[in-house]
């Protein structure tokens, strides 16, 4: 888990400013296998702590929003069990796109944090008010993002964002406390 406490004073200022989290799907929600059967289904593994962090996330009154060059029904479907509204599939331009949904939202980039891992993200994660890599993530991308997670893709790495981004917010402990009664 990344600590609060161990990022730079410009990373802390960040991520107070966040109010949109867009996610690249393969690598990043998912471990990056696509699994093709015989007769051309596709199966994607989600990590069901990242679904949590995503409507905890929107509980709090943020946005979240899912951006793929590919197109998976298995992205709508998880996309609708947690309440992702802002779905992007087949996507030429990530960054593009991402301005056309800050633009909707009426949101500066700055307040936008992207998680992404692999060179299609390149362009959106040097742009984002604040770019994350997950942990395995392809080397130009970790070298661009000023924050990487712990955990790899698809084994919770978009929960580990969404809780520091409330924890820098001081939402954290109270999002917590009212699951907990």
């Amino acid at each position: 888990m990344i600590d609060l406490g161990n990022l730079s004073e410009e990373v802390r200022r960040r991520c107070e400013k966040v109010e949109i989290i867009l996610s690249d799907v393969d690598g990043v929600l998912t471990d990056g296998r696509v699994l093709l059967d015989g007769r051309g289904n596709e199966a994607q593994f989600f990590h069901i702590r990242d679904g949590l962090g995503i409507q905890l996330w929107q509980r709090a009154g943020f946005h979240f929003g899912i951006l793929s060059h590919r197109s998976s029904q298995a992205v709508r479907l998880r996309a609708a069990e947690v309440g992702v509204a802002i779905v992007r599939q087949s996507v030429e331009s990530k960054l593009a796109a991402a301005e056309e949904i800050l633009e909707q939202l009426r949101l500066p980039m700055d307040h936008l944090c992207y998680v992404g891992d692999d060179l299609l993200d390149l362009p959106l994660l040097r742009r984002a008010g604040l770019g994350v890599a997950v942990a395995d993530a392809a080397p130009e991308v970790r070298a661009v993002a000023p924050l990487i997670t712990t955990l790899p893709g698809g084994h919770g790495a978009v929960r580990e964002v969404v809780e520091l981004l409330l924890k820098a917010k001081d939402r954290w402990e109270a999002l917590v406390a009212s699951i907990a009664r």
